[in-house]
């Protein structure tokens, strides 16, 4: 089915160079970000124009090309901050390939992506400088640039790539200005959420990603006056292109304090507009909901709510009237909220539309750019991940009895492929058709609703992906391991990363002998902490299940996981 209803004007942008001149020549007096600086117990804060974006983002793709980056893989990692927008646009826009790594990532995962994505430099933060000493102990890349001011040889400076760019610019250098893009070639290079061999790299160009963009202006409005505040990591394309959105928009961008300092940086901001994962949101409307209990107001909200539906049915909305106290709470601007990367609770949903807050929730993919549907404020289905953009066609693969199937999508936000893996590429691309392992199915209404994981990925509320093989790869290097199964087991509205491990009675009766259960399991959490060390932490292991008795198997030797998992979990209960 393809959705072919829009509800705006819409953009058309070909690029995301074409994007941010529109957005600089249309905006320019706008602010663009607004940074915090803490100075002691002064706080002061930096209104940076879109006029000055436009030119920083000039100065520093000018002074890159001069490093000779030109056509080059610029890695960036750090925390969500100004210099990672700029340093992102300026690659993308004139410079070379963007290669965003995930600011969690342990050493030896930031060495080996920077290896297997063949990057020719790296922009960091302060916090990175010792990985980056040893990249540069191994001579990964050719060039160091840090997005704070450090004095260490070899390392250059935002700051003063900013001050060589400027010159080139005066000069009359207009390699980067009038520098060539290539709409429909590799623009950025994007690794999955796997460890090591494990992980898919995958490629998008300017075309994905600007017809992603295209498509939301169609059906999601965002205003010049919005406030945006950037919570969700840039590093994932849920985050990199959620901002492009923003600054097509001409709206202004904020950075979130951390997460005990969302509500006060809503407030602080007048956010108007966030972006985040269903765990938060439900936080949030516990948050809520338990304040409105104190107070005494449970039944006066149960009360007003039904009222205030009722009246919205012949065009009254008084919402944001009857529940000010509850959107004061928020910031007092608070006026859309979109949702995505896992299914958001349909109570929250609700709640937060009934308080006059537009909820919408969205599906996609790295591999999509990343969205392939979404609800607007004229479709909303609580359940449900809405319609199909614009350009995007979704059918549902092989469906069974109950029309459940494998969700299949086409459209110009498509990848082009995983990085020099076409194995993996022919697996899901097939005849121009995108597999995204999601089983699904479609209403009468033409709603996509998403039933569960054809993989065996576990993914958590926060919305992280945790792939259980790549684990189960380290922990079958133990010596005492015949083998392991990671899975993820319930716990209240979420799952714990678990593992099961058939250990080999031989090795350990020799190794360990005289060893009881409880000791030998004391041994086995040792080098299960040392493995979670290796990890980021959503993805470390919290429960253990030790056995000698071998796993359920297929005649080719693999570990039936349903079967077991079921087992576990039958007799967890």
């Amino acid at each position: 089915m393809k959705s072919r209803d829009t509800l705006y004007h819409g953009t058309n942008f070909q690029n995301i160079r074409d994007l941010i001149r529109n957005s600089v020549k249309t905006y320019g007096k706008n602010d663009a970000f607004i940074i915090k600086h803490k100075d002691k117990a002064k706080i002061n804060y930096e209104h940076i124009s879109y006029e000055r974006f436009g030119e920083e983002i000039n100065a520093l793709g000018t002074a890159l090309i001069k490093l000779g980056l030109k056509g080059k893989r610029i890695a960036i990692i750090g925390k969500n901050r100004y210099e990672w927008a700029l340093s992102y646009l300026a690659i993308l826009n004139g410079t070379g390939i963007a290669v965003p790594l995930d600011k969690g990532l342990p050493e030896a995962e930031i060495i080996s992506s920077l290896e297997r994505s063949r990057s020719d430099a790296i922009i960091f933060e302060h916090s990175y400088l010792e990985t980056v000493k040893k990249v540069r102990e191994k001579n990964i890349v050719s060039k160091y640039v840090c997005m704070d001011n450090i004095d260490e040889e070899g390392i250059d400076n935002i700051s003063t790539l900013l001050k060589l760019g400027n010159n080139e610019l005066k000069k009359g250098s207009t390699e980067y200005l009038e520098a060539e893009i290539s709409n429909e070639e590799m623009a950025t290079i994007i690794f999955t959420s796997g460890t090591t061999s494990l992980s898919k790299a995958v490629v998008l160009s300017h075309k994905n990603i600007v017809s992603n963009i295209n498509d939301m202006s169609l059906v999601e409005k965002m205003y010049d006056t919005d406030v945006n505040l950037a919570f969700l990591p840039f590093h994932h394309t849920f985050g990199s292109t959620g901002l492009l959105v923003f600054l097509a928009s001409g709206a202004t961008n904020v950075f979130c304090d951390g997460l005990r300092h969302i509500q006060e940086n809503l407030k602080e901001y007048k956010v108007s507009v966030f972006v985040c994962v269903p765990l938060l949101l439900e936080k949030m409307y516990k948050k809520i909901m338990s304040e409105v209990e104190k107070q005494g107001k449970t039944r006066l909200i149960k009360i007003a709510i039904p009222i205030s539906n009722f009246l919205l049915k012949f065009g009254i909305d008084v919402r944001r009237k009857l529940f000010k106290d509850i959107i004061n709470n928020l910031g007092g601007n608070l006026r859309f909220i979109i949702s995505g990367a896992s299914a958001i609770d349909r109570k929250v949903a609700k709640g937060f539309n009934d308080f006059g807050i537009l909820t919408v929730q969205g599906y996609g993919l790295t591999e999509t750019s990343p969205v392939l549907s979404a609800e607007n404020i004229k479709a909303i289905k609580y359940g449900s991940v809405g319609f199909p953009l614009h350009s995007v066609e979704i059918k549902i693969d092989n469906p069974n009895e109950d029309n459940i199937g494998e969700i299949i999508a086409k459209g110009p936000n498509i990848m082009l492929g995983y990085y020099e893996n076409e194995e993996a590429t022919n697996k899901v691309l097939k005849d121009g058709w995108f597999h995204t392992g999601d089983l699904g199915y479609i209403d009468k209404d033409g709603y996509i609703f998403i039933t569960g994981r054809m993989k065996n990925v576990i993914v958590l509320k926060n919305g992280k992906n945790v792939y259980p093989e790549e684990i189960e790869q380290l922990i079958n290097n133990l010596p005492y391991v015949e083998e392991s199964m990671v899975f993820g087991k319930p716990k209240d509205d979420d799952l714990i990363v678990s593992v099961k491990i058939v250990y080999n009675e031989e090795y350990i009766n020799s190794k360990y002998p005289g060893k009881t259960e409880k000791e030998l399991e004391h041994i086995v959490w040792q080098d299960i902490k040392r493995i979670n060390q290796e990890l980021p932490t959503y993805k470390w292991m919290k429960y253990l299940i030790l056995t000698k008795d071998p796993m359920t198997k297929t005649t080719t030797a693999k570990v039936k996981r349903y079967e077991e998992i079921k087992e576990i979990l039958k007799e967890s209960d």
